[in-house]
């Protein structure tokens, strides 16, 4: 029973619970020994916390979706009281978070067990997961390549068959980059569908890394809804996302691109992935037909790389506010400090105008869905690159932060319209590699997307599927 759990998603393993088959403690410590056995030729778990994790376990659990199923923390805004927090920082190596977050806290009211926390690139600032504080995260499908970022720990910990499912966040990508790299389903909700974390800003959104879309469903109907105070609230759903799982989508209108903005510097297997995930959506009764959004897409970088610089400057001094003790430039990785002087010299008009960017590209963004209920592009513009890719050489420190630009081409598109997006592993290339395909629905409407990759999902499985390196 110990190893058919690795390959369990978050549903089953409650199932069993349910049924008095196994016990938490049970489950908890199955998935520990997991972790001790993977975790050393992945590292993808930072911090564990078992000693706190087999105390939770003993007791009484919660009348609840998730009871007694052990599930993983990304470090980076997702705290919890009393245990570090390090944001994949060395300056935050010994910070112990005071209380635990709004997303934290419905994730153990939905009977979830934390039995860990995983690794992210320093503040979650680039789309591969090499932090100076603990070092690369590496791929289960090859140990060479980047597990992307920065939800990165959890999409190993996850794709190895550690624990079932695990928190992730997106600012940029993070939740889909690391699905698409990973073999795994990653949905991104619209903004404001969960609550946001108290230095969170406009771009980011928190979820959760799946093998199965049954499980992103069902741990989203456990924690959306915008706390009190939230600057946003998306639409609320009709019905239970777990819900829309049976039903139909319908026959949708979908349109495709096959290179995101860019076919020519779209690597070979990304544009096949897409246009092997349009046919499939062609062959379920839908119809496709090859279109984009009219955006501007320089004037799209330009705001988001605007807004990223200014919140890497905004986030060196939330660390003096957290800490009482202000960074010096040997506390951080060179890019972090980069990149926060670069946002110290954007003034507050410059801010403004990035906004009335943001919002132009979601008004278009949302007149192109008028016409079209979902949009389909390659999730990356790679395959999982080599680890080290994104190094820079010290008087060049901005080359690795352009090159990451060709790697992550579309998903920052979602992140400033606000819209839901997914990545789905619907693809792998010869080299025995995952490739996802992205789909981008209207603001709100995850609905859709759930019912859409419940579809795929049927038709082209993909549990089955696990890496050299599993549990």
């Amino acid at each position: 029973m110990r190893d058919e759990l690795a390959a369990m998603d978050a549903t089953a393993q409650a199932e069993l619970v349910r049924k008095r088959k196994l016990t938490p403690l049970e489950l908890v410590d199955a998935a520990i020994e997991r972790i001790e056995r993977v975790n050393p030729q992945l590292n993808a778990v930072v911090t564990p916390m078992y000693d706190i994790a087999r105390e939770i376990a003993r007791r009484p659990q919660p009348d609840a979706p998730f009871a007694g199923v052990p599930y993983l923390l990304k470090d980076l805004t997702a705290a919890y009281a009393g245990v570090r927090m390090t944001s994949g920082s060395v300056f935050l190596r010994d910070y112990i978070a005071p209380e635990d977050s709004e997303l934290t806290a419905r994730l153990k009211r939905a009977g979830f067990i934390i039995v860990g926390k995983t690794n992210t690139p320093e503040f979650g600032l680039v789309p591969t997961t090499e932090p100076a504080v603990f070092g690369p995260t590496r791929n289960p499908w090859d140990v060479t390549r980047t597990v992307g970022g920065s939800s990165g720990g959890s999409g190993a910990a996850v794709a190895s068959g550690m624990v079932p499912a695990a928190h992730a966040n997106d600012g940029g990508g993070s939740i889909r980059i690391p699905a698409s790299c990973c073999g795994l389903f990653g949905m991104k909700p619209t903004r404001g569908r969960n609550p946001l974390a108290v230095d969170s800003t406009a771009l980011s959104v928190e979820h959760a890394l799946t093998r199965s879309v049954r499980d992103s469903a069902a741990i989203l109907d456990e924690t959306q809804g915008a706390q009190p105070g939230d600057p946003f609230h998306a639409p609320p759903p009709a019905r239970p996302y777990s819900k829309e799982l049976g039903a139909s989508p319908g026959k949708l209108r979908i349109a495709f691109a096959a290179g995101g903005f860019d076919e020519r510097e779209t690597h070979p297997d990304c544009v096949a992935a897409v246009r092997e995930a349009a046919k499939l959506c062609e062959e379920l009764g839908h119809v496709v037909e090859e279109a984009s959004p009219e955006i501007d897409g320089e004037a799209l970088i330009g705001a988001f790389t605007t807004l990223w610089e200014a919140d890497t400057a905004a986030e060196i001094d939330r660390l003096a506010q957290k800490t009482g003790r202000a960074p010096a430039k040997d506390d951080l990785e060179p890019l972090t400090w980069e990149l926060a002087q670069r946002g110290r010299r954007h003034g507050a008009a410059e801010l403004l105008l990035a906004f009335e960017s943001m919002q132009r590209t979601g008004r278009a963004a949302a007149r192109f869905h008028e016409t079209y209920d979902v949009w389909l592009t390659p999730t990356l513009g790679e395959p999982p690159v080599p680890l080290g890719t994104f190094d820079a050489p010290p008087d060049d420190l901005l080359r690795g932060w352009d090159r990451a630009g060709t790697f992550v081409p579309v998903t920052p598109l979602q992140n400033v319209t606000g819209q839901p997006a997914m990545s789905v592993p619907l693809f792998w290339n010869a080299d025995g590699l995952p490739i996802g395909a992205h789909f981008a629905g209207r603001f709100g409407d995850e609905a859709t997307l759930f019912r859409l990759a419940a579809q795929l999902e049927q038709a082209r499985p993909w549990a089955q599927r696990h890496p050299p390196v599993f549990a």
